[in-house]
């Protein structure tokens, strides 16, 4: 209900009313308690007003305590906050309000008196205003009853919206419900249809084709049916791999339906496997019985049959499919299969080895060649040696025949029988032009394209331990033959030994792949047996030096010095490869055994020693002078003869000077000694050194020494048997009977500077003219 408002002249009003009439002033506070609210004013001029405020614009001057006074602070009329109504007071009601407000003369300081009876009059103005009200009854009434009706309504609408509001949320509850069910029904219709796909797929997996089950339990293994049996076997290997966790959803694992379809597979895979194993092992046993029964594969007399394996890997290959297949179902099955297998196929390469090693040894001519070589007897090296190449000739065709075949059937069992090893490379170390083109077409059997899961597997220790034990198996027993070959040719001629150990250090060179692990110590035991019977003939061929240590009274060059000249050549013409250190093995245990035997022999008769062993030394060096220039191993015991030589020709040679001239060294000897501890000059005073027994020994040694010259040279002509070596010997023993005479005229000027002896140069002049 809105007040009655109060009209007031505005030009009535003084200043003093207008600063309590002001907003912010007492009359406000004064209003609120009373009324509640501020009253409106009417009737003044909005327009007169903003005038008036901007005439009037007074300033107030606030104090605002602070901590040193106050201090004042002068605030514009315009920075109160003065609240209007919507319209300014006119000018004509501001000029009443001013007019009233001047009937009332009084200070600022009679605020509260005026405010009193403002509060009164304004009591009284609302008393007006409620008799107003109270004189409009009807119409209140009126209003009243308006109201009553309208509240009537808005009741009855209430009512009504509260139904309406009940009956919608039941509706939506059981619109709700009816979403629910519907929601649930088409989730279990796609439940429902998910569940028929997923049994149907779990029927397809567990039913077994007719056709596949009658061909694992009951049919046959011939070349013709053999798509059909890998067909089946692929299946099974998949049906058996679907069942599994992995594949196969874990709920479904342990359904009874599940459960009894893995045991009819298994089943199945158990009669497969056992029928597959049994044909195959006789399969494997008939081939090779069919080729040993054949004698056209082998060789016969006067024709070398080179095996060919090519028809048998062909018809084996025609199951090497299902042999990856048997691996998949039932590993174990493989190791009856490969036994089978290896046990077949030993039996027809041993056949095979023998025959062709007999044949070779029957076709090859070569006379033997005796193996006394360094004999003492005469006659029994200084022949003619025969040639006798055609015997390792023979070995290293045995070598180019079986060892690529051996090697091929290592590569051929190792991924037919599904080993999981690197792919073997073309066998090693065989001389170009030795294999022919089909031998190169069967190195690659097609093995790698029979599972391509497969073909990059890693190494695996364990099978390649599984591989090296059935290859031992597969070849045991075909070493003999070679062995044979090595025997028979040692037989015939022991420096082949050297040939045939080159051969098969090449071939052993060349062979890395670890699948023909056999192969390798094949050719390894080869060369120890090589080595062995090489070992026997130098054992042999020392025994027969040492056998001159028997001899008594042996003079000139022993005859195992020329003829070690003639087998060291032999020896190096029959270096292949890297037999070097064979031959050089040899060498030195034969030259060792030499030179041992010759100081022994020398020591039998001591007067003799030196002129022996520097005519052996020598006649050593002559026999090996060429071979010593391009073998190290001969120059090595080349210089050793050497030095040995040296030192024998200076003991034989000072030998003969001193018996010829031996009073005359002998006191030159005594002077040195003297000179160690006694002046020069004091020498010649001393017991048999005097001036008077220098001239007798001086008479007495070079009296006619151009004779005693003769003498000593007959005297080393005497016991040698080398012609040749007495004008090198002569040199020697004139050089050093020079230096000893130079020497000992130094001593005799230093020690009788007054005695004369021949010179040097004199005795030099007589050496030349001997």
């Amino acid at each position: 209900m809105t007040p009655v408002g109060v009209r007031l002249p505005w030009d009535l009003i003084t200043s003093e009313a207008r600063v309590l009439l002001h907003p912010s002033g007492p009359c406000e506070t004064l209003m609120i308690d009373v009324l509640g609210r501020l009253p409106k004013v009417v009737g003044i001029d909005v327009v007169e007003m903003a005038l008036w405020a901007k005439e009037n614009n007074p300033t107030v001057t606030t104090q605002r305590n602070q901590q040193d006074g106050p201090v004042a602070a002068t605030v514009t009329e315009s920075d109160l906050k003065v609240t209007v109504e919507r319209e300014l007071v006119s000018q004509a009601e501001e000029e009443d309000m001013e007019a009233l407000l001047g009937t009332y003369v009084m200070g600022i300081g009679e605020a509260e008196a005026f405010s009193e009876r403002l509060k009164r009059e304004l009591l009284a103005l609302e008393a007006a205003n409620v008799h107003a009200i109270l004189e409009s009854e009807p119409m209140v009434d009126e209003v009243l009853q308006g109201l009553e009706a309208a509240t009537n309504c808005v009741d009855d609408m209430d009512e009504w919206l509260s139904i309406f509001n009940v009956k919608l949320r039941h509706m939506r509850e059981d619109i709700e419900s009816i979403e629910t069910r519907n929601n649930k029904l088409e989730m279990q219709s796609v439940n429902n249809k998910s569940l028929i796909e997923e049994l149907d797929r779990l029927l397809e997996r567990l039913r077994v084709p007719s056709e596949y089950a009658a061909c694992l339990t009951g049919g046959s293994f011939d070349e013709a049916r053999m798509l059909q049996n890998v067909e089946a076997c692929e299946w099974l290997t998949g049906a058996l791999r679907g069942l599994e966790v992995p594949n196969l959803d874990p709920i479904y694992a342990n359904m009874r339906a599940v459960r009894e379809k893995r045991a009819e597979l298994e089943k199945l895979k158990t009669t497969f496997v056992r029928r597959a194993s049994e044909f195959l092992r006789n399969y494997f046993a008939s081939l090779v019985d069919f080729m040993i029964s054949d004698k056209s594969y082998f060789s016969q007399r006067g024709q070398l049959k080179r095996p060919d394996h090519a028809d048998l890997r062909y018809k084996c290959r025609t199951y090497a499919r299902l042999l990856q297949h048997l691996k998949s179902l039932d590993k174990k099955c493989l190791g009856t299969l490969r036994k089978a297998y290896c046990s077949s196929l030993n039996l027809l390469l041993r056949r095979e080895a023998r025959e062709f090693a007999n044949e070779l040894r029957a076709s090859t001519k070569a006379s033997r060649n005796p193996s006394v070589w360094l004999e003492g007897s005469s006659g029994s090296g200084h022949g003619g040696h025969s040639d006798t190449s055609p015997v390792s000739d023979a070995y290293a065709k045995m070598l180019t025949i079986f060892i690529p075949l051996l090697v091929d059937e290592s590569s051929f069992f190792a991924h037919f029988m599904c080993f999981e090893v690197p792919t073997l490379v073309s066998p090693g170390g065989v001389p170009n032009g030795n294999r022919s083109d089909d031998d190169t077409n069967d190195d690659d059997l097609g093995i790698m394209d029979i599972d391509e899961n497969d073909s990059k597997a890693d190494k695996n220790s364990a099978d390649l331990a599984t591989l090296n034990e059935a290859l031992q198996e597969l070849l045991n027993g075909i070493q003999e033959d070679f062995y044979a070959v090595v025997d028979w040719a040692y037989k015939i001629d022991p420096l082949r030994c050297i040939s045939m150990h080159g051969i098969t250090e090449r071939y052993l060179s060349g062979q890395k792949a670890d699948a023909a692990g056999f192969v390798r110590l094949l050719l390894g035991d080869l060369e120890s047996r090589i080595s062995m019977q090489f070992g026997r003939f130098v054992d042999e061929a020392c025994h027969q030096i040492e056998r001159n240590e028997r001899n008594v009274r042996q003079m000139g060059v022993l005859s195992y010095i020329p003829r070690f000249a003639t087998l060291a050549t032999r020896m190096e013409q029959y270096i292949q490869g890297q037999s070097r250190d064979l031959v050089d093995q040899a060498y030195t245990k034969f030259v060792s055994i030499m030179f041992v035997t010759l100081e022994k022999i020398a020591q039998t008769d001591p007067k003799y020693a030196d002129i022996f062993l520097l005519e052996n030394y020598a006649a050593f060096q002559n026999s090996l002078y060429d071979l010593a220039n391009v073998v190290p191993t001969l120059a090595k015991f080349y210089h050793q003869a050497s030095e040995a030589y040296e030192q024998a020709c200076t003991r034989h040679i000072s030998m003969i000077i001193y018996y010829q001239f031996e009073r005359l060294f002998q006191f030159a000897r005594k002077i040195e000694d003297l000179m160690y501890t006694i002046t020069p000059e004091e020498i010649p005073f001393q017991l048999g050194l005097s001036k008077m027994d220098l001239r007798k020994m001086l008479k007495s040694s070079l009296s006619g020494v151009d004779k005693s010259i003769a003498a000593m040279y007959k005297k080393l002509q005497k016991n040698l048997t080398s012609e040749e070596l007495l004008p090198s010997l002569w040199d020697k023993c004139k050089k050093e009977f020079l230096d000893k005479y130079d020497s000992f005229a130094q001593l005799v000027a230093k020690v009788y500077p007054n005695e004369t002896i021949p010179s040097v140069a004199e005795m030099r002049d007589l050496l030349a003219s001997m």
